[in-house]
């Protein structure tokens, strides 16, 4: 089944374009929650006008980003720090030369 078949099969009664408090109501968390996750970038708005309204299709891309988060990639290893000098003081040592 195509997405557009599934949306077709939805029926009219289904919004396709949700807020963010029927979406927070469909997913089972709060408003502020949802808000928070679309600050982040994990879900992903549609802007009409001043109106902010969430997609049907993506909660289903955030609900399966869920089910099968990507795998980590490998860490890197930090390059050590070179060893400190044995004068640390340097900005604060007079100059030598300027003694004379």
């Amino acid at each position: 089944m195509t997405e557009a078949d599934r949306l077709r099969a939805a029926g009219p009664n289904e919004s396709l374009l949700l807020t963010p408090e029927e979406a927070a109501t469909l997913l089972g968390i709060g408003r502020t929650t949802v808000y928070a996750l679309m600050k982040t970038g994990d879900l992903r708005p549609v802007h009409i006008g001043r109106s902010c309204r969430l997609a049907r299709a993506e909660l289903e891309r955030y609900v399966r980003m869920l089910q099968n988060p990507p795998q980590a990639a490998p860490a890197q290893h930090r390059r050590r720090s070179q060893p400190k000098s044995a004068n640390q003081n340097w900005p604060f040592d007079p100059d030598p030369r300027d003694a004379a």
